[in-house]
């Protein structure tokens, strides 16, 4: 066989209508899609091109790890959110409805606290009492209606993780009240999250992974 008809069998592999299309809707174009509005609209916001593109410490001329934990934090989040929705997507047709709802809320509480750690939501778009009193909400939603689910899969995982997280609210809410610096109030309200976000991954993913038979 010529080298290139070997090329011609290969590339109809890979050319196949099905496969290329769907890459095409659901991964090229809403890149695409989003990549422009972005641009644009953060253009025409203020934004120069560069300040759009470049990262902050490329703009800043500072080191790469600069608020590297922080980053991390948020990296914590979005494996969370990533973990419960691929796990929809890829295990739909075989799980139970209350397995399915427990991993949509507990994706999209991931998602939000991901979003509100990278744009500062609660430090200066809406008042911090609001933000903390809507995640305790759903929070204590998830463990009233999936207690029994969460106790099956995880349970001392979901304790840790609201603990942590809720230590680490704790600490920013009464720091003006320590006799600590802001500092070190820091180290010890980042590091109540960063624990918990941690722990919160770990309950996703064993929840993600957990057998449970179709109604």
């Amino acid at each position: 066989m010529s080298f290139i008809d070997r090329f011609g069998i290969e590339a109809k592999k890979v050319l196949v209508f099905k496969k290329v299309s769907r890459c095409i809707l659901l991964g090229i174009l809403p890149a695409a899609l989003f990549y422009s509005i972005a641009l644009f609209w953060l253009r025409y916001s203020g934004f120069m091109i560069m300040e759009i593109l470049r990262d902050p410490a490329q703009q800043s001329g500072e080191s790469s790890f600069l608020g590297f934990l922080s980053n991390i934090g948020i990296w914590l989040w979005v494996s969370s959110a990533a973990i419960c929705f691929f796990t929809i997507a890829a295990r739909d047709s075989t799980l139970k409805s209350s397995h399915r709802e427990l991993l949509i809320l507990t994706g999209m509480l991931s998602l939000l606290l991901a979003v509100d750690d990278f744009f500062l939501i609660h430090d200066r778009y809406i008042d911090q009492y609001i933000c903390y009193l809507v995640y305790a909400f759903v929070a204590l939603a998830i463990l009233i209606r999936h207690n029994q689910q969460i106790l099956v899969v995880e349970g001392f995982a979901f304790l840790v993780a609201g603990s942590f997280l809720a230590l680490s609210i704790l600490t920013d809410l009464l720091q003006s009240y320590s006799p600590l610096s802001y500092t070190y109030t820091q180290v010890f309200e980042e590091g109540f999250k960063f624990i918990g976000a941690a722990t919160w991954l770990y309950f996703n993913a064993r929840m993600a992974s957990f057998q449970l038979s179709p109604d």
